[in-house]
């Protein structure tokens, strides 16, 4: 069994979905609109194959901000330790909040927290 895809409400949908693209390499597939419903979504592939859908509906707002129960965050495995170091001061230059600085983690990650422009919290990780 794999994973098949992470889905995330958002007002922002054209801006998630460019995010998502430019910072980690995903490929979009065309915007889909169900005006009956108010709704419309992006699903972005990510080289594993899975995949992260953006979901934006008339109805559903912006909830209160912090630590709450559900989902915490997901991570991006990286390549080296270089390579995250790199993507976190990209992110941090392009103006993107760092909610963790990079370290290494109790069990053995090299890792930094981002933020996108919702406020979903991204780990870069290797190990």
């Amino acid at each position: 069994m794999q994973l098949a895809h992470i889905a995330l409400w958002t007002q922002r949908l054209e801006e998630l979905r460019d995010f998502y693209i430019r910072y980690f390499g995903g490929v979009s597939n065309e915007r889909y609109v169900n005006p009956a419903k108010g709704f419309e979504s992006y699903f972005i592939r990510f080289g594993d194959g899975c995949q992260l859908e953006l979901m934006r509906r008339t109805d559903i707002r912006e909830q209160a901000v912090g630590p709450r129960l559900g989902l915490c965050h997901f991570a991006f495995g990286l390549g080296s330790r270089e390579e995250v170091l790199a993507l976190t001061e990209r992110l941090r230059a392009d103006g993107h909040r760092i909610a963790g600085e990079p370290r290494t983690s109790g069990d053995g990650y090299f890792e930094s927290v981002a933020a996108d422009p919702d406020g979903n919290l991204i780990e870069l990780v290797y190990k």
